[in-house]
């Protein structure tokens, strides 16, 4: 009866030791996920966005909700601005980094000189995890770790 109690509390230490190890790295994957789903989500509205300029032949707008990004965002229907093509939740425990709206012009170019780029970061205990979601003038979204140039 002592030994079965003595291997149970070897076993039980030896777990404990292993998930203490294995703690850090599962949070690091959890950031990651995190990131690369919400940069995901971001590159589907964006594409979404473009494809409904170009097939309504009108600019399309991809809009932050009040009080930034990472508060959700929306496709605004350019036919009647009280109707959305698309309306995200927020991100929960994110921080976006972004330039102003994005407007998709019919030819599914982007408005203005400037690329649009968005920087999303999730934090998970000590592990923090960024992706950057690109945009290039003709209008095509990309995500990288790096940088947007």
């Amino acid at each position: 009866m002592v030994d079965a109690l003595v291997e149970l509390v070897v076993v039980v230490t030896i777990i404990g030791l292993l998930a203490a190890i294995a703690v850090p790295s599962f949070a690091t994957l959890i950031a990651g996920q995190r990131a690369s789903s919400a940069a995901s989500d971001i590159y589907l509205s964006l594409m979404t966005a473009r494809s409904e300029a170009t097939k309504r032949g009108v600019n399309v707008t991809l809009a932050q909700k009040t009080g930034g990004w990472k508060n959700g965002w929306e496709i605004i229907n350019p036919a009647d601005s009280t109707k959305k093509l698309l309306d995200h939740d927020a991100l929960p425990s994110a921080t976006v980094g972004s330039t102003a709206d994005v407007v998709y012009q019919s030819s599914g170019r982007v408005s203005g000189g400037t690329s649009p780029a968005f920087t999303v970061t999730f934090t998970t205990g000590s592990a923090s995890v960024t992706k950057n979601i690109c945009v290039d003038l003709s209008g095509r979204p990309f995500v990288q770790t790096a940088s947007c140039p």
